[in-house]
């Protein structure tokens, strides 16, 4: 195995490890909330929701000079996107290979945090979650993500990126309509827990479509309003090793 392919497959491992425990976070939490306040579902949101802040600001700091900490293929096609025309940026099999390790990730976090709270480990949620004004809060949280995200990279303050993405997930939970899931591959491992934070299958698609959308407006409008700056897709999240050398 050669550097580049050993040093892919470091980056792989930690996006992936990375994402489970990211949605370890958020199920755990959220089956925790359940069970500490079982009748106030505003403090659950609050228990949800802080944890998680507190989760994904740490696994950006454990992860971040890894791989750069996407844990989300939205980030990630969208890095591929905005450096595809300079080589910056994951490349397009890289975006690909780091999206497929986000997702087994994800599904793999949701079955740890369901053995966690001894519930059975496969799980299908019930939770249906789909109406326009959850489809129009999922815009809205990932075109805010991936705008902050590409805003930091390309102004040079990246190393922000851990308490800034933390904190705009954290509002998205509260400001937005559908709790800010902003993430495909947490989306679908959502999918993997029948608790406050799981999602039903036919609620996933919407989600991740609404997604996908917000993500090429985050784009947009940081082209907009930087259409000077560096593109430096090839530190987002955070700088890391394999797209800056």
């Amino acid at each position: 195995m050669n550097a580049a392919t050993t040093q892919l497959a470091r980056r792989l491992t930690a996006e992936a490890v990375g994402t489970a425990l990211l949605v370890a976070v958020v199920v755990g939490s959220g089956i925790a909330a359940q069970r500490l306040s079982p009748d106030d579902i505003g403090i659950q949101l609050l228990e949800n929701s802080t944890a998680t802040v507190f989760g994904l600001a740490t696994l950006i700091l454990l992860f971040g000079p890894v791989s750069g900490a996407h844990f989300n293929p939205a980030v990630s096609l969208a890095d591929w996107l905005a450096g595809r025309r300079t080589g910056t940026g994951l490349s397009g099999v890289e975006a690909a290979a780091y999206s497929a390790a986000q997702t087994f990730g994800a599904i793999a976090g949701a079955v740890l945090a369901n053995v966690m709270f001894d519930q059975a480990a496969a799980q299908i949620s019930t939770h249906h979650r789909v109406d326009s004004g959850h489809l129009i809060g999922e815009i809205v949280a990932t075109a805010g993500l991936i705008a902050l995200i590409f805003t930091l990279a390309r102004t040079g303050r990246a190393a922000l990126a851990p308490l800034a993405v933390a904190a705009w997930i954290g509002a998205a939970y509260w400001f937005t309509s559908s709790t800010s899931f902003a993430n495909p591959a947490v989306t679908v491992g959502r999918i993997f827990t029948d608790s406050f934070a799981g999602i039903a299958p036919a609620s996933a698609p919407g989600f991740i479509a609404a997604q996908l959308l917000g993500a090429l407006l985050g784009l947009g409008l940081v082209a907009i309003c930087y259409p000077t700056a560096p593109a430096a897709a090839d530190e987002v999240v955070v700088p890391h090793p394999g797209t800056a050398d």
